[in-house]
């Protein structure tokens, strides 16, 4: 089962847990950037293009974890997000052995609890997520382009684009493809017909809404609301 929380420490991040009898299973691009806990290791979460199974955690093993808002992490870390792109690497290969041994030892000892107080303090001291990070994020989720965002925060389009790569992992319009993803989520996890979640969610048509669910998800939008459900489908 999965169950999850807004954090109590760090503004706009998520605190979840997955026990084994869930923890295989198909992760969707969400803009978003996670440290994992499972088996004794600590795991950077990086941007993801596409779906992929929760490897390198072991199949059928609990795993917990906070996952940050958009444009967070790479505060956190201290690595530009599109270096992590589509990678699920230790944090001792990000940070080497010394703080990120602190950390492992300080989340073996306290769960997911220590690990949000380690991120909340660590964002804290870094100033947190830039303002102008947050508002390009609010506004690609409100579906506005990268020429919106640049007259917005008074910069070049270029700016914007090298910004997102840095913050998000990619530029503003495949944030913007993978965010509209998050929306159709839910509106599945409503039950609505495919073809109006295609137009709520933005979508040219309904062979618009399959070729993106597809190339985002891997499965055609049917398949994924019934995988969702728990129960076997297509279309």
């Amino acid at each position: 089962m999965y169950v999850e929380r807004p954090s109590r420490l760090v503004p706009g991040a998520v605190v979840w847990t997955v026990d084994a009898s869930a923890a295989d299973g198909r992760v969707l691009p969400d803009g978003c950037m996670d440290l994992l806990w499972s088996d004794g290791r600590l795991l950077v979460a990086g941007p993801d293009t596409t779906a992929h199974t929760t490897g390198p955690v072991p199949a059928g093993r609990p795993v917990s974890g906070v996952r940050l808002p958009p444009g967070a992490a790479p505060v956190l870390l201290g690595v530009p997000a599109d270096a992590l792109r589509d990678l699920r690497p230790d944090l001792a290969a990000v940070w080497g052995d010394r703080l990120s041994r602190a950390w492992t030892d300080a989340v073996a000892a306290g769960g997911a609890v220590a690990l949000e107080r380690l991120m909340a303090g660590r964002l804290a001291e870094r100033g947190g997520r830039p303002r102008d990070v947050a508002v390009a994020a609010r506004m690609v989720a409100a579906g506005r382009g990268a020429e919106d965002v640049a007259d917005a925060l008074g910069v070049t389009t270029r700016t914007v684009h090298r910004r997102s790569l840095a913050a998000f992992g990619y530029g503003p319009r495949t944030l913007g493809r993978v965010l509209r993803l998050q929306r159709v989520l839910g509106l599945l996890d409503d039950g609505l017909p495919l073809a109006e979640v295609a137009l709520r969610a933005g979508y040219a048509d309904q062979p618009h809404l399959s070729r993106e669910v597809r190339a985002l998800a891997g499965v055609p939008p049917g398949a994924l609301a019934a995988e969702r459900r728990g129960v076997g489908g297509g279309g």
